[in-house]
């Protein structure tokens, strides 16, 4: 067979390799990851894959043919919701899996052990770069347990309301980071007449000052060699103290894994997907945490999280994010549709609801516990949501300041993404990209198709990952130094 079919309902399959005419039926050149239409399908009839609707036809199309750009197009969802009329919750786990770890003052548990230069505005940022810059592998060489000194910069800060989404948005990300358990000391450098005062953040989210917590002021400093010249000073001291924290064994219950995607394709809604979504019910079973975010790339597949809320008024959340998210593009003269990008259209994905529903099944199936702004904690275990747009680099900012202290990301196309403090394990969804990529890539879930790999087996193999790694194994990111530049808060609101 060159074909799948996803559901007895569905009116179109996915080629697996390219076809030519006549193969399966074809009319027409059918790419690799494309779909054909299986029967004859009316103009503005719903074409249906995943046996949900993910378009209509844009004019009558015939069997066989080529079905995306050309002849699918969006029509904004109108959609009938039900609440927690799908609930599959997981039995605990009957063994309690752990991981090494290192356990903070808060009690929250890290998989890595970084300290952090955070800067309030942009003006800071040159100041943070210098001070991270100075701590060379050859100068952290006699502190072992200590994983880097890392600048998170951003182009914000000022010339926003002081109030408001934005400006709430920005502290809720500064203080995640600044929290996250993958962190063990903060230095915080400002500039000092920004809007976002760092003084401010401090007293808002209870943060205390003390050897493993500080902060300055170019301004109050004096300029910006000294303000770098005292960063280093300030670092050098935190050092003895974040490198004698150890690791020590820790429920798998501690995890707070992000539940990420970028460069999708076909497969990705097959393969990688579903299995992440099979390690995520894993690690629920344990009483870990997995958070799906990226709310317009589920747009179109919320009504499948509605009927998994644990109650009510978790589901009216969703939608509230979904009508937000309407709203928002609306007015700023765009579309839900605009994405999927160009690559994944190359790589067969034509609708946003095509790739909604693929980058839903991360997910996997257990209740949906919780709904949360961006960057806000995330405080239930389970299956959670978080508000961000689908931009893998503002999203997964977000994911890690709520509390993620791991993060998987699956891609399709290819993607070179990789973070910190949090470190990422890229999973391929196809084995043709895992080769060209092998360098990037920690799993190979296109096995699953090539080689009749399970999703559970898929699955299994992620989670059992995810736990090496808490437990200080290097994922493939890690190993080529990704992390320093994907530091990027989600900017809500107007530039002032």
């Amino acid at each position: 067979m060159k074909t799948v079919r996803l559901s007895a309902e569905d009116n179109v399959v996915t080629a697996i390799s390219p076809l030519a005419v006549g193969d399966e039926g074809a009319s027409a050149l059918i790419p690799r990851g494309h779909k054909m239409s299986a029967v004859a399908i009316p103009k503005d009839a719903p074409v249906i894959k995943y046996a949900q609707v993910i378009g209509y036809a844009a004019e009558d199309i015939a069997q066989g043919a080529h079905v995306h750009t050309q002849n699918l197009e969006f029509r904004n969802v109108d959609t009938e919701y039900e609440f927690s009329t799908n609930l599959r919750p997981v039995a605990p786990a009957e063994t309690r899996d752990t991981f090494m770890g290192y356990r903070r003052a808060s009690g929250r548990v890290g998989t890595r052990n970084y300290i952090a230069v955070l800067t309030s505005v942009n003006c800071s940022a040159t100041a943070a770069r210098k001070i991270a810059a100075h701590f060379t592998d050859e100068r952290l060489a006699e502190y072992p347990n200590v994983d880097g000194v890392v600048a998170f910069v951003h182009g914000t800060g000022c010339g926003m309301a002081g109030s408001g989404d934005g400006f709430e948005a920005l502290q809720r990300v500064m203080w995640g980071y600044a929290r996250n358990p993958n962190v063990a000391a903060v230095l915080m450098a400002g500039l000092g007449c920004e809007m976002n005062q760092i003084d401010w953040l401090i007293e808002a989210y209870g943060l205390v000052p003390g050897p493993l917590f500080q902060s300055m002021n170019i301004q109050d400093v004096g300029g910006l060699r000294k303000t770098v010249e005292l960063g280093i000073k300030k670092i050098e001291t935190m050092l003895p103290l974040v490198n004698d924290v150890q690791r020590e064994e820790c429920p798998a219950s501690e995890l707070i894994v992000a539940l990420q995607c970028g460069g999708s394709d076909a497969w990705s809604g097959i393969t990688a997907n579903p299995a992440l979504g099979y390690a995520c019910d894993l690690l629920v079973a344990q009483g870990g945490t997995g958070v799906l975010a990226e709310t317009p790339e589920i747009y179109g597949a919320e009504h499948l999280l509605t009927a998994r809320a644990a109650d009510r008024e978790t589901g009216d959340k969703l939608i509230g994010l979904i009508r937000w998210w309407e709203d928002y593009t609306t007015r700023n003269l765009g579309s839900m549709d605009n994405n999927p990008s160009p690559g994944n259209k190359k790589g067969g994905l034509t609708t946003i609801l095509e790739k909604s529903l693929g980058a839903a099944a991360k997910g996997g199936t257990t209740p949906l516990t919780g709904v949360y702004k961006y960057a806000e904690p995330v405080t239930k275990p389970g299956f959670a949501f978080m508000d961000s747009p689908g931009y893998d680099p503002a999203s997964v900012t977000g994911q890690i300041a709520s509390g993620c202290n791991l993060v998987t990301f699956t891609t399709g196309r290819g993607s070179a993404f990789g973070a910190k403090p949090s470190p990422s394990l890229k999973i391929a969804t196809n084995t043709e990209m895992y080769n060209r990529m092998t360098e990037d890539m920690d799993i190979n879930a296109g096995t699953i198709l090539s080689d009749g790999a399970s999703v559970e087996q898929v699955g299994r193999q992620i989670y059992e990952t995810l736990l090496r790694v808490a437990s200080g194994e290097k994922t493939k990111s890690e190993a080529q130094g990704l992390g320093d530049y994907e530091f990027v808060p989600w900017q809500i609101g107007a530039v002032m």
